[in-house]
């Protein structure tokens, strides 16, 4: 937990003792009254908070704001809607690489029951993408969404995109930094959409679908991966190119 993250109405009441962040504040920084930490207000500034006391069933704390952090990077990702748990994965780690929007989305060969697992009914997804922004020392969080199709998602999408698809069996490019699919440094920050399948990968439908909304289809090698590893070795790259833009 490199950042300590608060809703804006958790600021000004005492932190429960049980509340993870108060056990990572006492047990592992091993903060005592008195002592400062790195706080950050969920889609606001970071600063600074301090230990003002210890109570035996709270904590009390004060924060001293700075500046906001720079805007989420500019990429996109569908996500055909996998098994809740990989979703964790991604959910925390596309989060802590730094996308501005996760679109889960229903496929021609993702599970729709997927939808309805707690991870998503019972708001559990949004404890996996602050854990990623802890992890980044960023207070902003990505849009997430998880009730839309695929076609649904790419019509909301906007004109002026960079579209890749990543697919392991009918790709004619291959997805790098020198070639010219919208992770050239040359392309200067143009937004991008990263398209995955779920775990079992695009139906048929699906890449005529991607084909005609100007999507390119490429790949990251011949050796098909997991899903969340695809993702952050996609990203990756595609983070590699945007540090370069400058």
């Amino acid at each position: 937990m490199n950042l300590i993250l608060f809703e804006p109405p958790e600021i000004a009441a005492p932190l429960p003792c049980d509340d993870p962040r108060a056990r990572h504040l006492l047990d592992v920084l091993r903060r005592r009254v008195g002592d400062t930490f790195d706080a950050g207000l969920v889609n606001g500034p970071r600063g600074k908070g301090t230990l003002v006391a210890i109570g035996a069933d709270a904590i009390t704390l004060t924060f001293a704001w700075g500046d906001a952090p720079p805007p989420l990077p500019p990429v996109t990702l569908l996500l055909g809607l996998p098994r809740p748990q990989t979703a964790r994965d991604l959910l925390r780690d596309a989060t802590t690489l730094g996308v501005a929007a996760l679109h889960f989305v229903s496929t021609e060969k993702s599970d729709r029951n997927y939808a309805h697992s707690t991870l998503w009914t019972g708001g559990e997804w949004r404890r996996h993408v602050l854990a990623g922004a802890a992890q980044a020392f960023d207070t902003r969080l990505p849009e997430v969404t998880w009730t839309h199709s695929l076609a649904e998602s790419i019509a909301a999408l906007p004109d002026a995109i960079t579209r890749l698809a990543l697919d392991n069996y009918e790709a004619s490019h291959t997805f790098g930094i020198n070639q010219s699919l919208g992770v050239s440094p040359s392309e200067n920050g143009t937004p991008v959409v990263l398209a995955f399948g779920p775990e079992r990968g695009w139906d048929e439908g699906d890449r005529v679908l991607l084909r005609t909304q100007g999507f390119t289809l490429a790949h990251l090698g011949d050796r098909p991966l997991r899903m969340e590893t695809a993702v952050v070795a996609a990203l990756a790259v595609w983070k590699a190119a945007w540090a370069n833009r400058l």
